[in-house]
């Protein structure tokens, strides 16, 4: 197959999509003040003991990407600054709101006196597929992410109102957290992104 596509590409049948990279500065990102000056969508990922400042770095550079309310960092969770934690967050750790707990559950009940929804991202019996969760308007959410080998842990998974998990199909049990973090958070935003713009 992939000799007949070739073979049919040189007789020019298919046409080469001619495109121009777009480069930074065409981009229109906005700055630090108005990043911090703008509104950020109600969610806020949580990170229970994740071990790796690279994996902490990546998913700041999440929250920054999708404006996302902030980070909850717990445990054993690296906090800024840190040269780790910079090398991956390429500087989001300055603007992204975060706080650290030393207890995971302590910031759970925290946020659930805000207000927020808790949101687990692991593999559990009651856990629905991320392709059929669909945030309700006007609400809060607060996605909990765990460690790198052991997933959320029983304390803050007892704590949570609802799970969610990404279905894969390849040999390995788990995806990247921070990989992890980005697909939860693009797909959460993506919903609400649709509803603010008054669609049902």
């Amino acid at each position: 197959m992939a000799c007949r596509i070739i073979s049919r590409y040189k007789e020019k049948k298919f046409l080469p999509l001619h495109m121009r990279k777009i480069q930074n500065a065409e981009l229109g990102r906005k700055g630090r003040d108005e990043f911090l000056a703008s509104e950020k969508y109600p969610v806020i990922l949580v990170l229970d003991n994740i071990r790796s400042m690279n994996n902490v770095g990546s998913v700041f550079r999440t929250a920054d990407a999708f404006m996302l309310e902030g980070l909850y960092l717990c445990g054993i969770t690296g906090t800024p600054p840190h040269r780790e934690i910079h090398k991956t967050a390429l500087g989001a750790e300055q603007v992204v709101t975060w706080f650290h707990h030393q207890d995971c559950t302590e910031a759970l009940e925290k946020l659930k006196s805000d207000g927020f929804h808790i949101v687990a991202v692991e593999q559990t019996d009651k856990s629905i597929n991320l392709s059929d969760f669909r945030p309700e308007k006007g609400k809060k959410y607060a996605f909990v992410l765990g460690h790198e080998i052991n997933g959320v842990s029983a304390e803050a998974l007892s704590h949570c109102d609802s799970a969610i998990e990404i279905v894969q199909e390849g040999t390995k049990h788990s995806l990247n957290v921070a990989v992890c973090a980005g697909i939860v958070a693009w797909s959460c935003i993506s919903h609400m992104a649709y509803n603010k713009k008054g669609q049902p």
